[in-house]
């Protein structure tokens, strides 16, 4: 039997990812992407390897998903990755009312956590509020978003996939209103446009998933809820350091090489293509650093940027959003066949991601083939531009 061809339309960590899950069961990949790998959302994350902590109270699902996954990155994904833990801190009384509730949320998840004292705490990051009440450790981690997505992406090359960097989809054509039938592209180099065809199409564009959608004339539910970052030159701490609370706006310090980034906020926007930074944000996420690290109010500041997550629609606000991931059967949705949607999810769970989407795809083609990505290290990030497909 010949290969199937699978046409990926999104190069981010899931589309990576994916690349390389179809490629290990045996199919005939291409990746398009109207920019380069990692230059949509992926490439402005602020990079924390989530443990699940930040969502084990108000959404377990979510944080079941990241403690496994994050398990799995550690091992596979070691290149990409500073294994630096994470601390929960309780700097007012109330998030230290909030401890038993995060212990029992953290414990029904599975996710490993310890206790430590205010001293404790301070002798291994000085730079903490001295007015901290103690916190908890947990398994967080930094990791590098663009070689993380490279590392995908060359071992799915490695295997065969094909990247089309800077092809931007025009429109999807229908066979009959029933099959996905072709995808027009434009060649973002020369202004060439083409005609790519595929047994099967995988819409993993995140934030711009609904847009996609709309060319194959079905609906998907993603609102786009951006964030303010804002990156300092210094790196004050080794820890991630979050606020012991429920997840809110400015609770999250990141260590990424020399610098510290701190996020975020969350709102809903119409179009993820045009974010501007709002300076309101920006010092807010400033004054929430300096609670947690009151230093930091003398490091400059390096960059301020937004960045749209791909969140489900479940609520009536951003924070109330789903943080885990769906697989769209357009067959099933809409009886559109040859198209599928994935989004939602975060970073950290872009691997199960490709695993769940990959699954339906050997599904619908009845190929028995099981996912093997836990199984082995990724490449280097490296090869992807050393071998050419």
């Amino acid at each position: 039997m010949d290969k199937p061809t699978i046409l990926i339309i999104g190069a981010g960590f899931t589309g990576c990812a994916l690349a390389y899950d179809l490629t290990l069961r045996g199919f005939s990949v291409t990746v398009v992407d109207r920019g380069e790998i990692c230059s949509g959302t992926s490439g402005r994350t602020h990079g924390l390897l989530h443990s699940g902590s930040r969502y084990c109270v108000n959404d377990p699902e979510a944080a079941v998903e990241c403690i496994e996954e994050n398990t799995i990155l550690r091992r596979i994904a070691r290149q990409c990755i500073e294994f630096n833990n994470g601390l929960f801190l309780a700097i007012s009384e109330e998030e230290l009312a909030y401890k038993e509730t995060f212990k029992a949320g953290a414990e029904k998840c599975g996710i490993p956590i310890r206790w430590m004292d205010k001293k404790d705490i301070l002798s291994r990051e000085p730079a903490i509020n001295p007015q901290v009440l103690g916190g908890f450790e947990v398994p967080d981690g930094s990791f590098d978003p663009l070689r993380l997505a490279l590392a995908f992406a060359g071992s799915a090359r490695n295997r065969g996939a094909i990247f089309l960097p800077f092809h931007q989809v025009e429109s999807i054509h229908i066979d009959g209103r029933s099959s996905v039938d072709f995808i027009i592209l434009t060649d973002r180099h020369t202004g060439r446009s083409i005609e790519q065809h595929a047994d099967m199409v995988i819409n993993a564009t995140g934030a711009w998933a609904g847009k996609i959608a709309e060319m194959a004339g079905v609906n998907v539910p993603v609102i786009p809820s951006p964030g303010v970052m804002v990156a300092f030159e210094k790196r004050m701490s080794n820890y991630v350091v979050n606020r012991l609370s429920l997840p809110g706006d400015g609770d999250i310090i990141i260590p990424q090489r020399r610098m510290s980034v701190i996020g975020t906020t969350s709102f809903e926007v119409n179009d993820a293509d045009y974010i501007p930074v709002d300076q309101g944000m920006v010092k807010e996420m400033v004054d929430r650093a300096i609670e947690m690290i009151p230093a930091i109010a003398r490091v400059k500041i390096r960059a301020s940027y937004m960045s749209a997550r791909p969140l489900i629609q479940t609520g009536t606000n951003a924070r109330s959003l789903s943080r885990t991931f769906k697989v769209f059967d357009h067959e099933t949705d809409h009886g559109l066949k040859g198209f599928i949607t994935i989004t939602g999810g975060k970073a950290t769970t872009c691997r199960v991601m490709a695993e769940k989407t990959a699954d339906l795809v050997c599904e619908k083609f009845a190929w028995r083939k099981t996912c093997q990505t836990k199984d082995f290290e990724l490449d280097s990030y490296r090869t992807f531009y050393n071998r050419q497909a």
